[in-house]
């Protein structure tokens, strides 16, 4: 496809906007708490849009539509998955995890949180949490790499090469100027575009294959599998229990985390959680039925379909440029570019903040000042993008086996770490560790051996398992960890009431 002129315009305007913003975060950007958690002054709307708008990425329009598209109804089940893992993770993690980073000497990262909550001696709790984020998140960084590339490469005709180029400075941009701030902000105008483009381009697409009637009837004709959520019994156990288990994987992402960390006050939670999940259910429903519609769309205009045959995650992408006039086009596009820029930055920042927290002020310059900071902090973005853009060179490289590998390797480092230690005050340092390192490594081999069984289920699994068995064989935790966690949950237990 060659952009036309609306496209062009449309998405200059856009990008034009995203930077504005983030011009505006560089003049708010007074320190380095400011930088990399915009010093804790999230109010509930902008924390309910941001975690929703990067938790959701380039997967929510291409992966996920592309994944129904080809397998039809039974992939919704990732979607339940997920519906139910968002919704335990703003319950159980989000309000203690916002208390604790504060009580925990003011922790911006979760290296730090680890550290500081357990008042762990050396820096074993600082290097192992770091070096995972840096390794999944250039894999997760990749996954947005390669979806802008697809972006840029369908919309304005340009080799991949080229397109992957484009697409990552899109994004690098404001992250640079704004840091959190900028990418909070921005996040909440995606989330906003997001859903109006995942409402709108179903209910066409709809319209246009004669209602839900005709539309079930030309998907029967082409796959009568594609309707079965169990496809005719081919899924599984296995099956069904990979693709719920992706909702897990809430619980360990840092990006996720970081919204809860940054929210003004424990009070603006229940607010951010009502707000978030409605938008959450909504933006999955829209993006489900713009990929299991589209095999009714094509179904009736197969001479449309090449590109979708050769990538279905290029569903959205395809039934945008031909279903709506070039504006619009250009706005639903947008919405693509968005869902992309708003999880890639915030994968760009966190994995930035673990360098500059926790590697350079943690391990070479303790005394650095707040503006070096701020500094190094910009440079690691640049860095982590550069790896992301290297790992992401590969053309013909799946927006959702990213994804998946990633996911599952944050969710079972970290997540049952996180949620432990929010509510367990007999875990030890040793056992934090333990459960990183048991987690992170099931994940990795498992994947090796090419089992039907999502590797998040093993790996959260061995890293619940090392968490309690290595804190019940180690000394207890000192006095004043021990008195901070009994002060957590007393707060916890006085704001519920």
């Amino acid at each position: 496809m060659t952009a036309s002129t609306p496209l062009l315009v449309t998405f200059a305007l856009y990008l034009l906007a995203m930077l504005g913003i983030g011009v505006y975060a560089w003049r708010r950007t007074r320190d380095f708490d400011d930088y990399i958690l915009g010093g804790r002054s999230l109010g509930g709307y902008v924390t309910a849009l941001s975690a929703g708008a990067s938790d959701m990425s380039g997967w929510l329009l291409m992966g996920l539509p592309g994944a129904l598209y080809l397998g039809g109804v039974s992939e919704a089940w990732i979607a339940l998955g997920l519906v139910l893992g968002a919704w335990a993770n703003w319950r159980l993690v989000a309000g203690p995890l916002r208390v604790y980073t504060e009580r925990s000497d003011d922790a911006l990262t979760l290296p730090d949180y680890f550290t500081r909550r357990f008042a762990a001696p050396g820096r074993a709790l600082r290097i192992v949490p770091a070096l995972v984020i840096l390794v999944f998140f250039a894999i997760y960084a990749a996954s947005g790499m390669v979806a802008g590339a697809r972006l840029f490469e369908s919309v304005f005709g340009l080799p991949y090469a080229q397109a992957l180029w484009w697409g990552a400075a899109a994004t690098i941009a404001y992250t640079l100027l704004g840091g959190f701030l900028a990418v909070s902000w921005t996040d909440t105008v995606q989330a906003t575009l997001m859903i109006f483009a995942l409402l709108l381009t179903p209910l066409v697409v709809l319209v246009a294959v004669g209602g839900p009637q005709a539309g079930l009837a030309l998907v029967a004709q082409v796959d009568p599998a594609r309707l079965d959520p169990f496809r005719g019994g081919a899924l599984g156990l296995v099956g069904i229990v990979s693709l719920l288990a992706w909702g897990l994987g809430y619980f360990g992402q840092p990006h996720i985390l970081a919204r809860f960390m940054a929210a003004d006050s424990l009070a603006v939670i229940p607010q951010a959680r009502r707000i978030g999940m409605t938008w959450m259910v909504l933006c999955l429903l829209g993006a489900m039925a713009t990929g299991f519609l589209g095999i009714a769309w094509f179904a009736q205009h197969p001479g449309q379909v090449g590109p979708v045959e050769a990538n279905p995650e290029r569903v959205f992408l395809r039934l945008a440029e031909l279903l709506f006039n070039p504006w619009l086009a250009g706005v639903l596009l947008s919405a693509i570019l968005a869902a992309i820029m708003s999880t890639l930055s915030c994968q760009l920042l966190v994995a930035a903040s673990a360098l500059t927290e926790d590697f350079y002020r943690g391990l070479l310059r303790p005394r650095a000042g707040e503006r070096e900071l701020v500094w190094i902090g910009r440079a690691m973005v640049l860095a982590v993008a550069l790896a992301a853009i290297v790992l992401a060179r590969d053309p013909d490289s799946r927006v959702l086996g990213l994804v998946s590998y990633a996911w599952a390797g944050f969710g079972a480092a970290f997540g049952p770490v996180v949620l432990i230690s929010l509510r367990w005050g007999r875990m030890t340092w040793q056992g934090a560790l333990a459960g990183m390192l048991a987690g992170a490594a099931t994940v990795v081999l498992w994947k090796q051996t090419g089992s039907a069984l999502y590797e998040m289920v093993p790996g959260v699994l061995a890293a619940a398992l090392a968490v309690v068995v290595v804190s019940l064989l180690t000394p207890p935790p000192p006095e004043p960890v021990r008195v901070r966690h009994l002060q957590v949950r007393a707060c916890l237990r006085e704001n519920r009431h």
